[in-house]
């Protein structure tokens, strides 16, 4: 059962490129100098090139349910050690060689309001990663300190 995960836009995403646009209307709109007109038009401009390019959510292509992602990145040394975490339990992973090499990638999508989640590890093949294992679906409080929030 492999999940596929499409890119959508998020609440945080439309927030922001709200804020930016109205900020630069109301800035276009006050009678002010030549200046603060010109920052309010490169604001609404900013927030509209955000609003067709930012989408930092993901949607699982099945259900339709609302994920995040994190990716943590691994020596290629370590692939035996988090395949194993994967398959027991990710509290076992040692975090503090993390960002100590680029050869493995975990993926991790998670869902706090259903409390899901989907790992999988992939391994660096030169030009891009391949997976090199399942997706693994696990508990969200599971993986609390991996997520780091």
């Amino acid at each position: 059962m492999e999940k596929e995960f499409s890119r959508v836009r998020s609440a945080k995403d439309i927030t922001i490129t709200a804020t930016l646009i109205i900020a630069g209307c109301v800035l276009v709109a006050l009678p002010t100098s030549a200046s603060i007109n010109i920052t309010g038009f490169f604001l609404i401009f900013t927030g509209l090139i955000l609003a067709f390019v930012l989408r930092t959510g993901y949607k699982d292509n099945e259900t339709g349910e609302r994920y995040c992602k994190v990716e943590k990145f691994f020596a290629q040394s370590l692939k035996s050690e988090i395949t194993n975490a994967l398959e027991t339990s990710l509290k076992k992973l040692n975090l503090s060689e993390e960002d100590k090499g680029n050869g493995i990638r975990l993926d991790i999508y998670y869902s706090r309001k259903t409390g899901k989640s989907y790992s999988q590890l992939f391994e660096y093949i030169p030009y891009k990663y391949e997976p090199c294992t399942g997706q693994y679906e696990l508990e969200t409080a599971e993986i609390e300190s991996v997520i780091g929030k």
